[in-house]
């Protein structure tokens, strides 16, 4: 379900530029996209996740939407992420049903990681592993978290935080399900080859 490339778009209000970049993403192997919008243009919101998710229905591929719950109820997306301060799982999951899926951010926690599972998470994002331009004052964790977590997770899981094609192979092999990308990706000046570098580091056979 969550795996692979995990898409997660800039903030722009040039509309017709996000579907196009999010659908060259999509080629290039994005199994999930996120929409994420921090301003307080609720019409732009709706509008742009509207388009998404037809997009992202179209091809196949699941649409996110962060942390606005009512957002994501609205436009029938296929699920929520939600952070520390965006709102509790348990109202989530009253307003979306058990059918779509609802993330959550546990930064460097794996104690947050076992109370969001205990509490139905369907999957765990940790994170910032690497400086990220996104979330420069991110808490930063180690890699050897994502192998405790294997252990003790059985949810997907999904790494964040500055990731590249040249450093995303160690999260992987450490346990990441999935590897979720902003800059790097919408930032490239080729982002369908872009993703498809980062969908291919999940199709490597590992080494014995």
């Amino acid at each position: 379900m969550i795996a692979g490339l995990y898409a997660i778009t800039r903030e722009t209000d040039d509309t017709q530029q996000l579907l196009r970049q999010v659908e060259q993403a999509i080629r290039g192997g994005a199994s999930v996209v996120q929409y994420r919008d921090k301003s307080h243009d609720v019409a732009r919101q709706h509008e742009q996740a509207s388009e998404l998710v037809h997009l992202c229905r179209k091809n196949n591929v699941l649409f996110i939407v962060n942390d606005h719950l009512r957002l994501a109820d609205l436009v029938d997306a296929d699920g929520l992420h939600i952070g520390q301060a965006d709102g509790s799982l348990r109202e989530a999951r009253i307003i979306l049903g058990y059918d779509r899926l609802i993330g959550v951010s546990c930064y460097q926690s794996l104690d947050m990681a076992r109370r969001a599972q205990d509490d139905g998470a369907d999957y765990v994002a940790f994170g910032s592993f690497y400086p990220s331009a996104t979330k420069p004052l991110a808490v930063r964790a180690e890699p050897d978290l994502l192998q405790q977590a294997a252990h003790v997770i059985h949810r997907p899981i999904v790494a964040i935080g500055g990731i590249t094609p040249a450093n995303a192979e160690r999260l992987i092999m450490a346990g990441a399900d999935a590897i979720a990308v902003v800059g790097a990706l919408f930032d490239s000046d080729d982002i369908q080859d872009t993703a498809r570098q980062f969908a291919e580091l999940f199709m490597d056979e590992p080494e014995d």
